[in-house]
């Protein structure tokens, strides 16, 4: 099977991934308990009043011909208007999305070659009192919550040193290279919690890399240990890391919800809360859907990726 085909059934399995995603968002903010227009009239509102704000913004239709007037409408790139603000919906999350998607790639440049470094230097010298800090670290950072990391930078950083801002007050779509010291806390804490993954892969992947029959071959026919690591174990290993650096990316775009609240960040994640706690439907399906994409297509990449390093998986 050639590349091309795989690569096209990919793209259709995330096209069907990215229906059902709709379908199930739809579905799920369309049962939660509570009325959208008595969030927005206030409890002091009168069932008339409820009733005309409902039929205004068509909530008395059935739940089908509302997905398929919503559905239709993504399709040509119209995500709604907010129910909250009155504005469209795509010019609302198109400045955020380019916030945590900016946010997101800086936190991937930091956090990848670092975790590869780590995850080799632990496996090359496994047993090690290096290779037991790193895995030791790691491990504490791992269990530790996210909300909980950035509370202790926060803390350390912004109160005690006062070294950098608390909070990162930043428009949406507003150029973050002009302001970096607004983000290095929140590139600090996703880094950290993002790179104790790919570290314990790194390390797993390179430990049963060293171990294979060509490596020690050509350790014995005296090929350097750093040329056999590099050439030999490194790529290898890095096959199942792939694939985790491409989730990543969605998972950042998703972890973001909580880093982005705590430091008052313009991305996606902060919007998504706000939707929350307003029910402002049509902006929620429409940040929900924005990451599933992001999980989807940093899966296919990883996917593609997998297979050009790899030509026995194209099989």
């Amino acid at each position: 099977m050639s590349l091309w085909t795989l690569i096209l059934q990919r793209i259709l399995l995330m096209i069907a991934t990215l229906f059902c995603v709709a379908v199930l968002t739809f579905l799920i903010v369309n049962v939660l308990p509570g009325d959208v227009a008595v969030a927005i009239l206030g409890d002091q509102s009168t069932p008339d009043q409820v009733e005309a704000l409902r039929q205004s913004m068509g909530l008395d239709q059935p739940i089908l011909l509302r997905f398929g007037d919503w559905f239709g409408g993504v399709m040509r790139g119209d995500f709604g208007t907010s129910l909250t603000f009155g504005r469209p919906v795509g010019p609302m999350i198109w400045g955020r999305l380019l916030n945590s998607a900016t946010l997101g790639v800086i936190c991937l440049l930091v956090m990848i070659p670092v975790s590869i470094l780590l995850g080799a230097v632990a496996a090359v010298t496994q047993g090690s009192v290096l290779d037991r800090a790193i895995t030791a670290i790691t491990t504490f950072l791992f269990g530790m919550p996210e909300y909980v990391l950035a509370l202790g930078a926060m803390l350390i950083f912004a109160i005690w040193l006062q070294w950098l801002p608390g909070a990162a007050m930043v428009s949406p779509g507003e150029n973050l290279f002009t302001q970096l010291d607004v983000i290095v806390l929140p590139v600090l804490v996703i880094s950290l919690g993002g790179a104790t993954y790919i570290i314990q892969m790194t390390r797993a992947s390179m430990i049963d890399a060293l171990g294979t029959a060509y490596v020690r071959t050509a350790l014995l026919k005296g090929v350097p240990r750093w040329q056999v690591i590099l050439k030999h174990a490194l790529p290898n290993a890095m096959l199942p890391t792939l694939v985790e650096i491409g989730l990543s990316f969605g998972a950042l775009l998703g972890g973001l919800v909580i880093i982005e609240t705590i430091f008052n960040f313009a991305g996606v994640g902060q919007l998504m809360v706000m939707s929350v706690q307003s029910r402002d439907v049509p902006v929620l399906q429409a940040c929900v859907l924005v990451i599933a994409a992001a999980y989807s297509v940093g899966s296919l990449l990883a996917d593609i990726a997998s297979m050009l390093l790899n030509p026995r998986l194209r099989t």
